[in-house]
This record gives C-alpha cells, structure tokens and sequence, in this order.
C-alpha cells in the first residue's frame, strides 16, 4: 500500500470516527420519506390544538426530549422517532398540523392520540384523527406533493420509494371494545368477529394507501393492553398478573393482520408488506426486564393511584427519578428506554419473530 492509499484511509478512519463522536449519522438517508399513521404511541403534536382530553402537550411528557413537550406521549422519543434516526433522517418527520411546503417531502406524521380503525373509537375522550381521516390528510398531502415535484408520474415515482408505517387497533380495544359503559361493539361481536370488522376496515384504509402511490407497507401490530399500568390497575388482584382476556383478543387481531400481509404481498406485486411483531417483542421486556435495563414493568413512572394507572400523568406532576428503570412511563404509554428496543428491533429484527417477512431495513432497501 503506497503513502497515497494510507493517506486515504487515514482521512476517511477520522471522517467515520469524526462521525461517531459528533453524533452524526453516518447512514446516508435510505428512504426520500416516511409517512407515519397511528394513535397516541406515536402521536407527535396532532392534537395539541384540538378539543380532546387526548393530549400530551405539557411536563412532565417531554422532560428528557430535547424540544421539551412536543405532544409526544412519552418522557422522550417514540419508536417511528427511532426509526427515522436509524433510516438515515436528520430530524424527526414533522406532524400533519404544522407541516409545511417542501417539508412533506420527506414525510409526515398522521397519528392522533385515541384514534382507532373504527369512526367511532376514543370518541369519549372528545376530537380525534380516526385511521380514515389520517388517510384523507395524506391524500391532501399528496395533492400537494404533485404540485411541488410537477406532475402525477413523478410524485408516484417519488412516493413509491417511501415507507408508510402503519399502528392503529390499540384503541378499538381500549377505548371501544373493552369500554362496555361507552359501547355497544363487545355486545355486537364476540373477539373474533370483531377482529374480523377491524380487518376489513384496515384493509379498505390501505387499499386508499396504496391507491395514492404507497407501496412499502409496515403493519404495526397491537402490544398486550392487558399488561398496561391501566389495565392492572383495574384488572388484576395482584398488580402484576396481565388481563388474559384483553391480551387474547389482541392477539387475535395480529393473527389476522400477519395474515394480511400475506394476502398483500400475494395481490400486489409491485408493493411490498411487512408486519412488526410488537407483541412479541414488548413481551420479551416483560420476561426478561433486566437484560434491558428495567426494574419496574407494572406501574407507570408517571400516574395516580394503584400501579400509577387509575389516572394517566397529569400537568407538572413529578415523575419517577429513573426513568430508564421503568418499562411503562404513563398508565398507558412505554418510555423512551422501551421505545428505543421496540424501534431497534422493528428497523433490523434480532429475532426471526420480530418482524415478517423481513424488517423495515430490507424493506428500505428494496
């Protein structure tokens, strides 16, 4: 190797190392864009100036995020913020309320705390962004990629390269099915029929998706309700016992939407659908929390009565001190600490159960 090759090597060690210490990323962007759909676990400032009890504007949410309370319903980040850091991006994709002009290129988050699949699901918490009416904002999104980029081909051209991340369900559980005193759905359906009506509904939404040039799909499935701070506090006589009953009926909906993706991939050649296993993941941090670092998995850091979740963290409430110790940061809601496992492991699975039939990094990659 002559002087000039060492030379080389030796700028290029020291641009990488020079990368690492200053936090860059030295992952170029892999996708142009990310376009995020869901409820309050990813909800990033959808409904700070709408009228709902849903919000999540004020401290202590936001206490270890940079930018303070952002709306995010968390201590700090959340998985699809993770995700973004891991596909290259230089900052978090902006939510539909305040993003503006060429922004959109590179994706929008549509998701609004309390939405679920059905029209009518968290409507006692007041307004909210249902899974229909975040499809109607991305195609006004679309509308408006067209204009920047010039015409109908190229915005398809554009927006086929993109990843569309897609979590909803949690709330047709939680604030629907499971809510007996609000609605009328667990008297219509028994668990599998009503998983069944969640799909349908799930499957006209991303036919809408697809239709206005989505192509790469990843299907979030629903984690165990039944082993929130909540659902402890109000079902289990021991305080650690998950509610079997919510649990089951979750799992039943991720059967059938991993069988979806099946059915996707099977219809559409030219899109691709994958499906992330959160279930399986977050139970791997209830099972085994201290080789990830927590101490606490059945009470909120941040809450009210039994577990810290009879009542979700309210304004200036003092959390806990170590954050990172505890799996759940509301009632409702991991931490930063879980989002980052949960994150990691959707963007490049490290088991083969994590995600099907293969990660959001292949994905990418396609």
């Amino acid at each position: 190797m002559g002087a000039g090759e060492v030379k080389k090597w030796i700028v290029v060690y020291v641009v990488v190392l020079l990368g690492l210490n200053l936090g860059v990323n030295v992952n170029a962007q892999q996708v142009p864009c990310y376009f995020i759909f869901g409820d309050s676990l990813v909800d990033n400032g959808n409904n700070n100036n709408i009228q709902s009890l849903a919000r999540a504007n004020y401290l202590p949410y936001g206490i270890d995020y940079p930018d303070g309370p952002t709306g995010r319903f968390s201590n700090g980040k959340t998985t699809v913020d993770v995700i973004a850091e891991l596909l290259g991006f230089d900052d978090y994709i902006p939510p539909y309320a305040s993003a503006r002009g060429e922004d959109i290129l590179k994706g929008v988050n549509y998701a609004s705390a309390a939405a679920g699949i059905r029209e009518e699901t968290g409507q006692q918490l007041g307004a909210r962004i249902t899974f229909g009416g975040q499809v109607n904002n991305y195609r006004n999104t679309v509308q408006q990629v067209v204009q920047i980029l010039g015409d109908e081909n190229s915005a398809a051209n554009y927006l086929s390269k993109c990843i569309y991340s897609i979590g909803l369900g949690s709330n047709d559980y939680l604030n629907n099915y499971f809510m007996p005193q609000y609605y009328s759905t667990s008297r219509q359906f028994n668990p599998e029929q009503y998983a069944d009506v969640l799909i349908q509904q799930y499957t006209q939404q991303l036919k809408t998706l697809y239709d206005y040039g989505a192509r790469k799909f990843v299907l979030i499935g629903v984690g165990q309700i039944g082993c929130s701070p909540n659902a402890l506090a109000q079902n289990s006589p021991d305080g650690r016992t998950c509610a079997a009953n919510i649990n089951d009926a979750n799992k039943l909906f991720n059967n059938r939407l991993k069988g979806l993706v099946d059915e996707f991939n099977g219809n559409t050649p030219d899109a691709k659908f994958i499906y992330i296993n959160a279930y399986d993941i977050f139970q791997d941090l209830i099972d085994n929390p201290s080789a990830f670092g927590f101490r606490v998995t059945n009470a909120g850091c941040c809450g009210v009565g039994r577990n810290n979740g009879q009542i979700t963290c309210l304004p200036l409430q003092n959390p806990c001190q170590n954050r990172d110790e505890y799996l759940f940061w509301d009632a409702f809601h991991p931490g930063e600490a879980a989002n980052i496992v949960v994150g990691r492991r959707s963007y490049r699975a490290e088991r083969s159960s994590d995600a099907y039939p293969f990660d959001i990094q292949r994905l990418a990659q396609l």
